[in-house]
Parts: C-alpha cells; structure tokens; sequence
C-alpha cells in the first residue's frame, strides 16, 4: 500500500518498520514532525527532551543497552548534541543507532545555514543523504543496519525541501523485535584516555571497512545518459538535475561519507565533462579532489542559499559544450514569472494577542540594550518595536547580557535578556548561574507562554506534559531560579503595561541579579478570548500611537485607526496606550 508523506513523516514511519523502540528529541524546525508522528505508533517509546545533548545522550543509552534508535534535531542541534555524538563514534553501540540532521539550506527558520555533513566526516561517522519520501523511508533501516554492522553511529542528513515535501511511499509492516542484550563491556564503553586510544584504532579500522561497503552499497549508484556530461549529485539536489537535464549520466550519492571512490573514478573516466552538483559547501567535491580529480562544481554553483532548477540550467548552460542535454524550458517565463507578480509585504510579526508584545513595547520606551534569544520574541527585533540588540544561539541571551555589563559597568540598569520558557529549559539554566556565582547585576525577563511556540507548540518540562501527552512533573520556574541562588524574582503580566513598566525599571536598577517572569499561555493555545475592541473613529483622534505596538489586528487609516474584530482577541494593550478613550471592547459605551 502506498501513502502520500512527507519526508518526516515518511522517516517516523521508517523508524516504526525498522524496529526503533527508542526516540528522543529537541523541537526544531524542519526536523520537529519526525518525532511528533513517531510517537503515535505502537512499540515505540518517544520523547522531548530539554536539549538535543540530552536527547542524544538518551538514545546513546538506549542504543548501548541494545535498542534501535532514534534521535532528530535540526542542524544547529547538532551544535549542542556535539560532545557525546563524537565520542559515540569512538565507544560504538549495540543496538542501531540513527541520528537524523534536518539542515536548512536558505535559512527558512535558522540563525545560519551550516552543512552538517561535515560533522559526519569530523566525528567519522557514515552520513546518508534521501532525495524522497521513500528513500527518508528506506535510509532509516539501511541506517540501521549500517550502524549495527559497522558499530557506529550513523547520521541521515535531510534539507528542509526533503522535510516538508510530499511524495507516495510504499508502506511495509513493523520487521519485528530487534532489541539485543547489554553485556558490560568497561573498555568499549568508558572513554578514559587508556581505553579511548585503543577506541580510535577502531574506528580508523571501521572507516576502511565502511570504505570497502560504499563502493557496492546500491544507494550509490550510476543512471547512464549521454556520456558529454556527468553530474555527481545527492539529495534533493538530484530531484532538480533529473528535471533540468533529464539526459545526462548521473551518479546518485545516497552515502556521502565515505564516497564510494572506485565508483566515483570510473564514473568519471566515461564522462567528457564532469560537474558537483550540491547545496552549500563543497563536502563532496574537496573529497573529490583529494582523489585527483577536478570536477567543476562552486566555480560556478554557490556555497550560499538552496539550489534551484532554474540556477542549475543557467549555471550548466554558462559553461557547457552540450547545451543541447539541458532543458531550457525551466527558464521560459511561466510559472516563475507569477513569482514576479507584485504583491503586499507580509514580515513576519507577533501573533494578534501576543503577549510578548507588551514587554517589547515598554523595552522599547525604556531604550534597554537587550540581550535576545530564540523563538517567538525574536520577532521583538523588527519594526515597530526594534527591541532587541543580539539573538545568537538558544540561551545566549543570559550570559551575553553578563558578558556586556563586565564590559560596560557604566550600563548598569539598561542591560536586560529575554529568553522563552523552552529556550531557558534548553540552554539558559546555566547562564543563570554563572550571573549569580559571578556576581552579575543583569535582569534575566523570563517570557513564559507555557509552550515551545514557535516550532509549533511542542510541551516541556514546565508544561506538565510528556510528547504522549501524559501528565507529568512540572518545573517551577521561579523555585527553580532561586534554587540558583537568584533573590529578586519577580512575576509580571505582560498585559498590564503600567506595573510592567515598573517592575522593569525597579529590577534593571537593583545592584544584584534578578529575574522577572512574565507569564500568559500563547495567544494561539487559548481556546476562548476576550472580546475584541472596537473603535470610534469620532473619538479616535489619530495619533497612531497604538500603531507603535506592530499588532496585526490594527490598520491605520487616513482618518482613524481600524480595528479588525476577527484578529483581536482583546488584550487591551491598544486601549491602554489610547490618550482619547477611543478604544473600548465591542459592547461598552463610548464616550
């Protein structure tokens, strides 16, 4: 039976038939829908974890005491699971062991675009690359026996084009029970200098092997065409050379490391012109070359942003003595000219109803430097609020805020951080400690929606759900930030903009560290709102000063502001701000 999926969907379902028992996670965009679907299917036990290197560390548990494995995470998640992944790949496991990496090349939903790949060759562990649904499908149990034959971790690296696509995927049934006994094992499991240079040794041997396997592994594998060109290619990439130059040889990489080098050579050797084609670094060609070779490939294809159709029929046209094998009807104006159409600006913003707006509003009025972080709030850094100076990484927030005031002493009271309720499980924890055993004397402003929102509402260990949507232990996060050692801890609510405003002046002043906690549940998770507000365009005397707060239920107007009920969820910010009256909630008396 076939079933359209998405490649996420289509990997949750590989895991299920591959005999995964175990998968954890952090959310995070395009990987967070693997684990979220995983979880529905019998037999396999799936959770969020606080970040990606517990996740990794949990499976790393699971796949040492013999269950197939499953982690995901997005590329930057890689960043985080760093540590354990690679000395994984120096104790082997037991049971199979798949870390998927969801990259985003064009940056859809990321902070950069870095090639996760080349973790695969760093910590030297075998990287599979599916350019469908199916193969998503398919790779999870080759993955899995990868790792169970070779004793390695083994990472499928996804793009988000392969994420969130659809195609048909054939289904298959769950293969059974494949979980193996643990047997103690000191030397190959505790990395202590003297076992881990034995360890290494291993994994040099293993990458031999492993180089030996590629060479015949069917994933990798040569489509013959005209022989004037030949493209070496993976991912979602082949999709697009199969539809620009549908002609050409091609040799599909489902493995890029190792390359299959024999294959690669002889593949070569029968072509006239020899291209790379991938998305964001040369991982394959610099391989490539290092065998002698010099195929073309980022001198002309860029290492920044996706590839395209059109760029490949261009960039190949630029350069090629057989313009004829290349489909130039991806650059007749068609469907690529309705992009050119002109139509209205929609940045993103703020939900109607946020309330992180309120507090980006009165930071604003306040000129704090604030220290940003990842998710929703980051919005706070663009028009009209423009209230945020820095977002690097999750959790970066708090320690950079300590990092500026140790620079700046003389900005004592006008440096704060903000960071989410997720984001501060994640990665903050720590940074709040090292303000109050470092004596800082920042304000951390804790935005506490009760939800990871901007992935898609995912709980968390302060939500008192579990991914199964059991009931759970719930952090208590202002306990939790005095058990830091962290006296001033205030709580706010971000729709009062007058005590906000105050709370905020009073613990930036104070001469030790503190922490506001603003809480109210994301406007997307409240099933019954207020009732909206109505304006009198009589009254209203159009100085657009409820303008300055960037909510999408607002429109300005030649003579007065409007107020669109079907978004307004009735916060009242905007009628707090209004120096005429002139906004009420729909059914009160104006005047």
């Amino acid at each position: 039976m076939k079933e359209l999926l998405t490649g996420n969907e289509a990997i949750a379902r590989g895991a299920y038939e591959s005999g995964v028992t175990v998968a954890a996670a952090y959310p995070g965009t395009p990987s967070t829908e693997i684990l979220e679907n995983l979880v529905r299917y019998p037999g396999v036990y799936a959770q969020w974890s606080p970040n990606e290197k517990v996740a990794l560390e949990v499976g790393a548990g699971a796949a040492i005491g013999g269950a197939r494995t499953l982690v995901t995470m997005k590329h930057v998640g890689v960043n985080v699971a760093a540590d354990p992944l690679f000395t994984l790949a120096y104790t082997g496991i037991n049971g199979g062991f798949v870390l998927v990496s969801a990259d985003d090349p064009g940056m859809h939903s990321s902070q950069n675009e870095q090639d996760n790949r080349a973790y695969a060759k760093f910590a030297k562990v075998p990287v599979l690359e599916p350019s469908s649904s199916q193969e998503c499908k398919d790779m999870v149990g080759l993955a899995l026996e990868i790792s169970e034959q070779f004793d390695t971790p083994v990472m499928l690296r996804t793009t988000t084009r392969i994420a969130h696509s659809q195609g048909f995927v054939e289904l298959g049934e769950r293969t059974g029970e494949h979980t193996k006994a643990y047997v103690k094992n000191a030397q190959k499991y505790v990395m202590i200098p003297a076992h881990a240079r034995g360890r290494h040794v291993v994994v040099e041997e293993r990458r031999k092997k492993l180089q030996a396997y590629v060479e015949t592994c069917p994933v990798n594998r040569v489509e013959w065409g005209d022989r004037g060109i030949g493209v070496i290619t993976s991912g979602v990439v082949y999709d697009y050379v199969k539809e620009v130059a549908p002609g050409v040889s091609i040799l599909k990489l489902g493995i890029t490391f190792p390359l299959p080098e024999q294959l690669i050579r002889e593949f070569a050797a029968e072509v006239k012109e020899l291209y790379v084609i991938e998305e964001l670094e040369p991982f394959m060609e610099e391989q490539i070359r290092v065998m002698g070779l010099e195929p073309v490939g980022k001198k002309i294809f860029p290492r920044i942003g996706e590839v395209s159709q059109k760029m490949i029929a261009e960039k190949l046209l630029s350069v090629t003595q057989f313009k004829d094998l290349i489909d130039k009807s991806v650059l007749v104006p068609g469907v690529e000219a309705e992009k050119d159409v002109q139509i209205p600006v929609r940045p993103p913003v703020m939900c109607p109803g946020c309330p992180h707006r309120g507090l980006f509003y009165i930071l604003n009025q306040l000129k704090m430097t604030v220290m940003g972080d990842i998710g929703c709030y980051t919005l706070g850094s663009l028009p009209p609020l423009e209230a945020m100076d820095t977002c690097i990484c999750m959790g970066a927030s708090i320690g950079s805020a300590l990092g500026m005031e140790k620079a700046h002493p003389e900005m004592h009271g006008r440096v704060v951080s903000v960071i989410g309720d997720s984001t501060f499980l994640h990665s903050g924890i720590t940074g709040l400690l090292d303000i109050a055993y470092n004596k800082g004397a920042t304000t951390t402003i804790i935005l506490d929606n009760s939800t990871t929102a901007m992935t898609g509402h995912q709980d968390h260990p302060a939500t008192g759900r579990t991914l199964s949507k059991e009931p759970t232990g719930k952090v208590d996060l202002a306990a939790l930030v005095r058990a830091l050692g962290i006296k001033r801890v205030a709580a706010a609510d971000p729709f009062d903009l007058d005590q906000l405003k105050k709370i905020v002046e009073e613990e930036a002043a104070a001469n030790e560290p503190s922490v506001i906690i603003v809480k109210r549940p994301c406007a997307l998770l409240i099933k019954q709102a207020d009732l909206p507000y109505t304006i009198e365009p009589e009254t209203c005397i159009n100085c657009k000063k409820c303008m300055k707060l960037g909510c999408p239920a607002l429109s300005a107007g030649a003579d007065s502001v409007a107020v669109n009920s079907a978004l307004c969820t009735g916060c009242a910010l905007c009628a707090q701000l209004c120096p005429s009256g002139a906004l009420k909630k729909e059914g009160e008396v104006i005047g």
